[in-house]
């Protein structure tokens, strides 16, 4: 397959008739980083899912080149891996266990994962410091280390497409950073591609190569952190007022309060 990594035309998403997306238009490079941001409900989780092909959606998508409607689910799921938010995670389910599901589009149906299976899924515990929580189960792991089992599922996919829903919403500070560090190195020693939405927009623009901004489902602004990152852009589609710092990492966002009305002595009595 060649050709972007992602190549979005003219996409039209319709949720219980509800217009959700419309006329999305997106373009991704391979090995590029790209982080979707916009206020809530803009549609971004929505944009990440149709491009994985898990929303009905009209207009074009195309993976590496390829329309994602001649790419059967098997061979999709060896192309793209989706770490949603929350993932849904069985109850007693081993983290090796949970790893090892990354490896379904391999295995034949009613077939059992083979020597390789296991030693791809082993692979991947180990590279993502993994090995000794093999046998634990997911849920009595931290944050940060459920994100790392998440990560190793979509790599024991074999995926080169990284669709990363908020994959720091529920991570303090250290945490955010320790994923999204790895997902960076990941990046580059896999020659992965990613396309993420954040909520954090300075962390956005510390780690993404390209901000596509979204608002009522439609693309209002793309290009670098510095080139999207305006005060008047974000206080028209954020409805916050906010000061934009240059530092040598990229802008810095914050969030100013309104100067307050003066009050004379006798109000304030």
């Amino acid at each position: 397959m060649t050709g972007p990594a992602v190549e979005v035309r003219d996409l039209h998403v319709r949720l219980d008739r509800t217009p959700i997306l419309t006329g999305v238009d997106l373009t991704v490079a391979v090995g590029e980083w790209v982080t979707v941001i916009g206020p809530n409900g803009a549609g971004k989780s929505t944009l990440l899912r149709a491009v994985g092909g898990l929303l009905p959606a009209s207009g074009d998508v195309a993976l590496f080149g390829t329309p994602t409607r001649a790419l059967p689910r098997r061979e999709r799921a060896r192309v793209v891996a989706t770490v949603a938010q929350s993932p849904v995670v069985p109850a007693g389910m081993s983290v090796l266990d949970y790893v090892l599901l990354g490896r379904t589009p391999y295995i034949a149906p009613l077939g059992r994962e083979s020597a390789v299976d296991l030693a791809v899924t082993h692979e991947v515990l180990a590279q993502l410091d993994l090995t000794g929580f093999a046998h634990r189960e997911l849920a009595t792991l931290s944050g940060g280390e459920r994100q790392r089992v998440f990560l190793a599922r979509a790599l024991a996919q074999g995926a080169t497409l990284l669709l990363l829903d908020e994959p720091t919403s529920a991570l303090d500070i250290g945490h955010q950073q320790e994923v999204l560090e790895l997902v960076d190195q990941l990046r580059h020693t896999h020659g992965l591609t990613v396309l993420a939405t954040m909520h954090d927009l300075t962390v956005a623009g510390e780690y993404a190569d390209r901000l596509v901004l979204l608002a009522e489902g439609r693309v209002v602004a793309t290009g670098t952190p510095r080139e999207v990152f305006t005060e008047e852009l974000l206080a028209t589609h954020y409805r916050a007022q906010v000061r934009v710092i240059d530092t040598p990492h990229g802008p810095l966002i914050l969030p100013t309060r309104p100067t307050p009305p003066h009050r004379s002595r006798e109000d304030r009595r």
